[in-house]
């Protein structure tokens, strides 16, 4: 009778009283390849349920997907894929990403993650920057048309011989494999190398390949989303993104009993690494309600398929509680699942479990350079270290809290949060310089602000980039964010600076107001007085409709800060 997994905690070692502490070595790290991995799973689970493509009504047992995974993987080797070579994928969530995902591991390609909301020029970009011989596209996701946007950059595809590409801007650039059951000019059709892959297919020939690989090979490229200048190329290895999938499974108590719904980007670590290959881990169904996230055909997903565990950034559990007819959905099934991607609203954190059944839900934080997880609760936290902390450190993993001179904080104290052990990535691919700049010694130093408590339990409290500074006072704004959202009103909330020629830097808040509600700027300050220092009292008020955000659902601060600067006709230079 299959059991799930028990969870008894990480083991922490704290260093006297400052903030270090060093996740639990029970469990011992795997060197299974991608590919090893889902091949264990498939020959322990072969006729359970492993994928569900609700839109594309795809439904596949453990064994399917496998075979499937291979004919596309003899496919991708027909057209001279080979181990090394990077295959981008720029798609919304589809069975042909997954699929691609574990073929391109199946040969030792390294797959390359495309943003799916990138235009021309950053996609330009990321294919020269990291080489990609192949490319992988869906037709079109919302108002972004893909095949158009790569004729433009690439007109020789009117004439050229699909697979046989010579681009003059894509100098790298050999084969566009388009989804669908279209054709294009110069372009290769998905559905026609899975029918040459399934001609051609060679099982024990792909054996023989996979034999060559090393776990500590890399076998993705993701683009980290910065804020300023172009994105970085993070290059994670099989060893990265496989064992921080085990240890996610692990903190969820997730096993072959369980069904999860992946809502979040699989282009996006939360999707790939947090979802798949946690799932993959342990034998647990994947569900995807669509190609992108809706809340409504998120729990009709949930309440059809019986799924007993969620993944999603806060804003996505919002908008899911905020529905109208919330209450016709069954969710009783739901046992756990992730809030990650960003701060976890505290009220949110309680309606979720309160509302949608998810008494174990687990928060998780990290980044795409560690894997991306460091930090994750557990199903037996109290609500409370599950409402106000990211949990403990994973398995295998080191972190300190550093002040700007290197050194370690005191517990309790605020610092940058730095990682070290087998999650942190081999580097940014091509630029040595922004690795040395990031990997310290094998120390990955992440720009976040955090403290950490004598347990070991460690909270967010903002980014270095974030944390503003009025008067001298060091002021974060999730402190303030957390306060205002306990408005009965606030439905959603950031802050963040803006330049001050007096005091350096003003506090200033964008704030989003439940359906149908009402409020003034004299509202939310007389909220604030007396309950927050003054000082933390926002100076600039503004109302929105909604705010800027990336695809994974992580607010875009620049842009807030960028338009307050020009509507205030400020000035970046500061006094203090």
């Amino acid at each position: 009778m299959p059991t799930q997994p028990t969870h008894a905690g990480p083991q922490i070692e704290p260093r006297d009283d400052l903030s270090y502490v060093r996740g639990s070595t029970d469990i011992p790290l795997s060197d299974a390849t991608v590919s090893r991995l889902l091949r264990g799973t498939a020959a322990t689970h072969p006729d359970r349920p492993a994928v569900i493509f609700r839109e594309q009504n795809i439904r596949w047992t453990w064994r399917e997907f496998a075979d499937e995974v291979d004919v596309l993987a003899s496919g991708l080797s027909s057209l001279g894929v080979e181990a090394g070579d990077r295959v981008g994928i720029w798609s919304p969530n589809r069975s042909e990403w997954l699929l691609t995902q574990f073929a391109t591991a199946r040969i030792g390609a390294i797959l390359v993650n495309i943003n799916p909301a990138y235009r021309l020029a950053e996609l330009e970009y990321a294919l020269n920057k990291v080489g990609c011989k192949a490319l992988i596209a869906a037709e079109q996701f919302k108002t972004s048309k893909y095949l158009d946007m790569l004729q433009t950059l690439a007109p020789e595809l009117a004439t050229a011989e699909p697979g046989s590409l010579d681009a003059a801007r894509f100098p790298g650039l050999r084969a566009v494999i388009r989804m669908g059951e279209g054709s294009t000019p110069g372009m290769l059709r998905f559905p026609d190398v899975m029918s040459r892959g399934r001609d051609l297919l060679d099982t024990a020939q792909l054996d023989t390949l996979e034999s060559t690989l090393s776990a500590d090979d890399p076998i993705n490229i993701q683009f980290t989303s910065g804020t300023t200048g172009n994105p970085k190329g993070a290059t994670l290895t099989h060893h990265n993104v496989v064992n921080n999938g085990r240890y996610i499974a692990r903190s969820m108590l997730l096993s072959e009993l369980d069904s999860l719904c992946i809502p979040v980007p699989l282009y996006h670590c939360f999707g790939m690494v947090l979802a798949v290959l946690a799932c993959v881990s342990v034998g647990a169904a994947m569900v995807f309600p669509g190609e992108a996230f809706d809340p409504a055909a998120t729990l009709a997903a949930v309440d059809e398929e019986r799924c007993t565990a969620l993944h999603g950034v806060p804003t996505m559990f919002i908008a899911e509680l905020d529905l109208p007819n919330f209450d016709k959905y069954d969710l009783s099934r739901l046992r756990t699942g992730i809030m990650a991607g960003s701060p976890c609203p505290i009220e949110t954190m309680k309606k979720v479990v309160s509302r949608m059944h998810l008494g174990e839900i687990t928060i998780a934080y990290g980044m795409t350079e560690t894997s991306p997880v460091s930090f994750q609760s557990s199903t037996t936290d109290p609500l409370d270290k599950r409402t106000t902390t990211v949990g403990q450190i994973q398995p295998h993993l080191e972190v300190k809290l550093v002040d700007p001179l290197g050194e370690i904080v005191p517990v309790g104290e605020t610092g940058e949060l730095c990682t070290r052990g087998y999650s942190v990535m081999k580097g940014y691919w091509g630029d040595e310089e922004k690795t040395r700049e990031a990997i310290i010694d094998g120390w990955m130093h992440t720009g976040d602000l955090a403290t950490l408590d004598a347990q070991g339990y460690c909270n967010i409290v903002g980014r270095l980039k974030d944390m503003l500074i009025r008067g001298g006072e060091n002021i974060y704004p999730r402190e303030i964010e957390e306060f205002l959202f306990r408005h009965p009103k606030i439905q959603s909330v950031q802050v963040f600076g803006v330049p001050d020629s007096k005091y350096g830097e003003e506090v200033c808040a964008w704030i989003v107001l439940r359906q149908g509600e009402d409020a003034t700027v004299e509202d939310i300050r007389e909220f604030c007085q007396g309950q927050i220092a003054h000082y933390k009292i926002p100076r600039h008020i503004r109302f929105v409709d909604e705010l800027p955000m990336t695809v994974t659902g992580k607010v875009q601060k620049f842009i807030m800060r960028a338009k307050m600067i020009e509507e205030l006709k400020l000035s970046e230079t500061k006094t203090a």
